[in-house]
């Protein structure tokens, strides 16, 4: 028995441009400087507030990026209308999860900087909440790489670290499956290079879902 936990954003949809947008109007708002699409992406996968607080240098989330992470929150659903945005699934993920989620052998979850109800949106619009059975966001978790998230599902699951791939696309992903014990696999398609995430603990790098399908038979 194996617990496959997967990374949602750059790993099962694509919201890179949803997310930046929305992040672009935020410190548009707050009076800072627009940050490069590059410099969003770079922090996807972390907490809401630390990411804010690492994009502006700070080592720790302020007073100033709490308020800067309710404000985005509330902005959210406003840009994904305005730009009529569905958070893609990314090619291939949806004949993964379809051939794997009904598998006896393993138990599937979700580890996510997202907010439950941001994970509970893309689900819903994609249909796949079916097949998971376990998650955690960032709602629920203090923020990547903390093994928090890894731990608490192995609890909840019955199963070892040991036992447990965690699949992801950023930094954040690889060292916190590294810290909670489990086995590390960093998805190419995301937005991190390959290179980040091999550095970053990665066991294996896969480039198309197909693969992590061939690595789990």
């Amino acid at each position: 028995m194996k617990l496959v936990l997967f990374d949602c954003d750059g790993t099962l949809v694509d919201s890179g441009d949803l997310i930046h947008e929305t992040m672009r109007r935020t410190f548009l708002h707050f009076g800072k400087p627009e940050p490069a699409c590059a410099e969003t992406k770079a922090i996807i996968g972390l907490t809401l507030d630390i990411a804010i607080a690492r994009m502006q240098g700070k080592p720790h989330a302020d007073e100033e990026a709490v308020e800067m992470m309710a404000y985005y929150k509330s902005l959210f659903s406003t840009v994904r209308k305005d730009l009529d945005y569905k958070e893609p699934l990314f090619p291939g993920i949806a004949a993964l999860l379809n051939e794997i989620g009904p598998r006896e052998d393993l138990v599937i979850g979700a580890v996510t900087g997202k907010s439950r109800r941001g994970l509970n949106s893309v689900m819903d619009a994609h249909a796949f909440g079916r097949h998971f059975v376990v998650s955690r966001t960032a709602d629920d978790c203090p923020s990547k790489p903390h093994p928090a998230m890894v731990s608490e599902c192995c609890d909840e699951t019955g199963l070892q670290p040991s036992q447990t791939l965690v699949i992801g696309d950023a930094i954040y992903d690889m060292q916190m499956a590294k810290a909670a014990g489990a086995t590390a696999i960093g998805v190419s398609w995301g937005y991190a290079p390959a290179d980040e995430l091999k550095h970053a603990g990665a066991d294996l790098i896969v480039h198309h879902p197909r693969e992590i399908l061939a690595y789990l038979a």
